[in-house]
């Protein structure tokens, strides 16, 4: 019987948490685990898989005792950081066909956007306060060898008879985003933006209140596992008849899962409040906007005209071990601050007020997978993100509930569950040295194509191996 142990949280200093949960001055409010306890079911993480995960458990079997145990505070990790965007997966259902089958493809898109209208339901009931704005997503080209990234997609939604989105010319993309940087695209009407810090502590408040038993501040150190784990944090023990990995990218350190997942860095920016200019170019409602390079751009305005402004930075560490590089750059975002000008020139003189990072757990299918490690049945894990999880998580907390309940439905039966047919990644160290060459040549790349310049074929090459 292997003790399974876990990596050391890297918890952000309060100067480096996000925009987010800055502004709401988020931290815990439940106390560390002390001593010995017990439960049915023991969930490792406090973000948005974790605490759906919960609460899908809590609606199909009321009486299954849940306890959350999470590293730092509900919400402090990719769950509080990332961009507000929320969309379904209608965007990626070409892969997913690809991935699982075309019913199962349908039926996972069509179950998030089911869970955008859950948590439109959450907010007008007032059950959670999480500032959704359903004023759309944008999904743009600003240069040519971005035109039609959304081709695939949009096709096979139109062949399945879901009209999910609507084409963009460049009067539509300046009338609803101030910027005349991109000029063609299409957007999805029923999606938007939320403050995602508001919805992971809104989500603890509703967790709570169900009757789930939280303790934040409480890093899982090691997993015993048996007919009865036990997981061990530095003041106590919680035994449980099963236990849920859904920690993201820390994951990575579980032989295991590791071959399938790597972990790469995410930036973003916050500027000071411009309400007085983003009225002047336009830009006044909450749509989600991103580009279509590699290393995309993702960006929205909050109510009170902060800009909110991301780019996938491809950042990566020896063996996926995340450190404090990965709570904040050390380069104060310049290279987001450079993009930002570039989108919105009209913001030049406006200064940057907050900038953060953050880890992003990847599959080479850009799409999650659920299971159990193979010589523990009741050890289960949800990873593999891919930086997209407002809309997905709930779904895939009815995954997971399916599977720790032992449940035959088409929850456990869908075609995301099982990494027999994920695509393995290089062991180290040619994962590390490969990805840095890659890398580079996907910045060179995205920086000659938004001059409509085309690469050598040598990035080019490189560039393509990207997973």
């Amino acid at each position: 019987m292997n003790t399974i142990t876990m990596r050391p949280p890297v918890a952000a200093a309060k100067a480096d948490r996000s925009y987010w949960l800055r502004s709401i001055e988020a931290d815990a409010v439940t106390q560390p685990l002390q001593g010995a306890a017990d439960c049915d079911v023991a969930i490792v993480g406090g973000g948005y898989a974790g605490l759906w995960t919960a609460l899908r458990i809590k609606e199909q079997s009321p009486e299954t005792r849940v306890t959350v145990l999470e590293a730092d505070f509900c919400g402090s990790g990719a769950s509080g950081r990332n961009g507000g965007q929320v969309h379904s997966w209608f965007a990626e259902i070409d892969m997913l066909r690809a991935l699982v089958g075309e019913d199962d493809a349908l039926m996972l898109c069509r179950a998030t956007a089911d869970a955008i209208e859950e948590l439109n339901g959450l907010q007008t009931s007032g059950a959670v306060d999480m500032g959704l704005r359903l004023d759309g997503w944008l999904w743009t080209a600003s240069s040519t060898a971005q035109e039609g990234a959304w081709a695939a997609a949009r096709d096979l939604c139109l062949a399945l008879g879901e009209e999910r989105f609507r084409p963009l010319q460049r009067a539509d993309i300046l009338r609803r985003t101030g910027s005349d940087v991109s000029y063609v695209g299409i957007v999805e009407e029923r999606a938007g933006t939320v403050q995602p810090a508001k919805l992971a502590i809104g989500l603890r408040r509703l967790a709570l209140e169900r009757g789930i038993v939280i303790h934040e501040r409480s890093p899982v150190v090691e997993i015993t596992p048996g007919p009865r784990p036990r997981l061990r944090t530095a003041g106590g023990v919680l035994a449980a008849g099963k236990v849920v990995l859904a920690t993201n990218a820390w994951l990575s350190a579980i032989p295991e899962l590791h071959p399938y997942l790597y972990v790469v860095s995410s930036q973003v920016v916050a500027t000071a409040p411009a309400p007085d200019i983003l009225e002047r170019i336009g830009w006044t409602d909450g749509a989600s906007i991103c580009d279509a390079q590699h290393h995309v751009l993702y960006y929205q305005r909050t109510p009170e005209g902060t800009v909110i402004f991301g780019r996938g930075t491809g950042g990566i560490a020896y063996d996926d071990r995340i450190d404090g590089r990965f709570n904040r750059g050390g380069d104060g975002g310049a290279d987001n601050i450079r993009e930002l000008h570039r989108v919105y020139p009209q913001l030049k003189d406006v200064p940057v007020l907050c900038d953060w990072t953050g880890p992003i757990d990847c599959t080479a299918q850009h799409l999650p997978v659920f299971g159990h490690l193979k010589d523990h049945a009741n050890i289960f894990y949800a990873m593999g993100f891919n930086g997209t999880g407002i809309a997905q998580t709930p779904v895939a907390g009815r995954i997971v509930a399916s599977l720790v309940l032992g449940r035959d439905d088409a929850w456990s039966r869908c075609g995301l569950v099982g990494i027999g047919k994920r695509t393995r990644l290089p062991p180290e160290p040619l994962r590390y040295f490969g990805a840095r060459v890659v890398r580079r040549a996907i910045r060179r790349k995205n920086d000659l194509e938004i001059l409509n310049r085309r690469p050598d074929a040598v990035t080019r090459f490189l560039a393509g191996l990207a997973p």
